[in-house]
């Protein structure tokens, strides 16, 4: 059996370890990894970040279901920002509170029967994709770009026109607007089956190149640093490639098909998997990574705390939106829907100078939110930092308050072996963990890519069972490198 090289080192998100740490209930125990021990415990919710709220401004509930990772906001006069979604039966909802009782011309916009601030565009067809933003270098309105798998619209909606309509051979699973390269205007750039094109506001085709496999997801991101955007294609066979205009400059290999992808900054992006991954790259260096059961539905980078540096925001399948750091991973914002996301957006939609960040469900229901003021967080803060007065000054006054707590000391040792098998034994790597004093072992974490199936793998040894060394048995499928990350819950025998 060729054993491949493997690393220990701390890579699980802390949302992770507080589940676990509530589910099993042991005050008395500590995680621990890289030989050092927590005695601060995780109950409370910290962020390194620093204190950071999101305070909702506004909610509209919308009488239209939203399709999922289609969901876009544009200045179609080039002035109000309008809420667009694909909706059911082949339409597209376009939500304007700010030109109430505007009347239509016939054409394919028509204004909803019920709703005086939606107008629906019927595509007549499934929609597969959708996008708005500047295509007409010579306007100052953004224009809608409508995808299904036969067809292509560009759509000025302030006009009710169409700016053109294509057939395109190959479906149009993904669509971004932007400037690509050198190229001199704009483009509507979509990606269909294994095919990428590009089209200009006339509908001329542009840019034209071929992908390894079917295309899932488009961003435009400075990758190299050189001032000009390169477009980042995310493919069903789990790759995601960069071109700069058509030639192939850099690619990285995932775990699953890569459903989203967005900008953050400099040449840095965000990231989504269909098996519930999401992450973080600069370049081709990954920073971070965490894995859900849930499903992320959609991603968007959003500056939370005005500092410069975008966030990255995630709208789960459970109706869970969160908000994490760019350099870590760690959680510093959350919320809940009643309903999975379907998008989640950004615009100044009460057009009062301050851009909020706007996420929706599939239910119709929409959110708006602002980073809350100085002086909300400040007193938010003055009163987290009495709770953990008040908690420290009650286990100091318990005889027995430092009973559970672990050495400073601690270290989470590890060793690995191969077992070559037997009759009734496969042959496998033994990986051993054990502490380097009298505590045990309540439970280990691990997380690896390709090896375990949902890449994580839980060790939770019975009440009777409890020591202080855990063997893992490992069968690597194949014969390449292989990081683990492993974290431990540690502590003391009841007494």
């Amino acid at each position: 059996l060729s054993l491949p090289p493997i690393k220990c080192q701390e890579a699980c998100s802390n949302l992770a370890l507080r589940s676990l740490l509530h589910s099993l209930n042991e005050p008395s125990c500590n995680f621990i990894d890289n030989g050092q021990s927590d005695n601060r415990g995780v109950a409370g919710f910290y962020s390194g970040e620093g204190f950071i709220m999101l305070v909702p401004i506004f909610t509209l509930k919308l009488n239209h279901k939203i399709n999922p990772r289609m969901v876009a906001v544009g200045k179609y006069d080039g002035v109000h920002p309008c809420l667009t979604a694909a909706t059911q039966a082949g339409k597209v909802f376009i939500h304007n509170p700010h030109a109430r009782n505007q009347r239509l011309s016939s054409n394919r916009l028509v204004q909803s029967a019920h709703e005086t601030d939606i107008s629906l565009l019927n595509i007549n067809q499934s929609v597969s994709c959708l996008a708005a933003g500047l295509l007409d270098p010579h306007q100052s309105c953004d224009s809608l770009i409508v995808g299904t798998q036969t067809n292509l619209l560009a759509y000025d909606v302030h006009n009710n026109s169409d700016l053109f309509y294509k057939e395109i051979a190959d479906g149009a699973n993904a669509v971004v607007l932007g400037s690509l390269g050198d190229v001199s205007c704009p483009l509507a750039i979509i990606g269909g089956n294994c095919a990428l094109q590009g089209f200009d506001c006339r509908g001329n085709d542009l840019f034209w190149t071929v992908t390894g496999d079917n295309v899932r997801s488009l961003a435009l991101c400075d990758f190299d640093g050189d001032g000009k955007k390169e477009l980042l294609v995310g493919s069903e066979d789990f790759d995601i490639r960069v071109f700069k205009e058509d030639e192939l400059v850099a690619e990285m290999t995932e775990t699953e098909t890569i459903t989203a992808m967005c900008p953050m900054y400099s040449s840095r992006f965000g990231y989504a998997l269909s098996n519930g991954t999401v992450g973080v790259y600069d370049r081709m260096s990954r920073y971070w990574r965490i894995k859900s059961k849930n499903l992320a539905m959609s991603i968007h980078a959003f500056d939370l705390n005005s500092d410069g540096v975008c966030e990255l925001i995630t709208g789960w399948s459970n109706g869970k939106v969160d908000a994490r750091s760019d350099r870590t991973g760690e959680v510093i914002f959350k919320d809940n829907f009643s309903s999975s996301i379907a998008g989640v957006v950004e615009g100044d939609y009460r057009m009062d100078g301050k851009t909020q960040l706007i996420c929706c469900s599939t239910d119709g229901e929409v959110r708006g939110y602002l980073p809350s003021s100085q002086e909300t967080a400040g007193s938010l803060m003055d009163t987290s930092a009495e709770q953990e007065l008040a908690e420290s000054r009650a286990q100091a006054s318990e005889p027995d308050g430092q009973m559970g707590v672990i050495p400073a000391n601690t270290q989470l040792q590890t060793a690995l072996s191969v077992t070559l098998g037997s009759e009734t034994q496969v042959s496998h790597v033994e990986l051993s963990i054990s502490t380097s004093n009298d505590t045990i072992i309540r439970a280990v974490l691990i997380f690896a890519e390709g090896i375990f199936e949902g890449e994580s793998h839980v060790v939770h040894p019975s009440v009777q069972n409890l020591t202080g060394r855990i063997r893992v048995p490992i069968c690597p499928p194949k014969d390449v490198p292989v990081d683990l990350h492993i974290k431990a819950f540690v502590g003391y025998k009841s007494r």
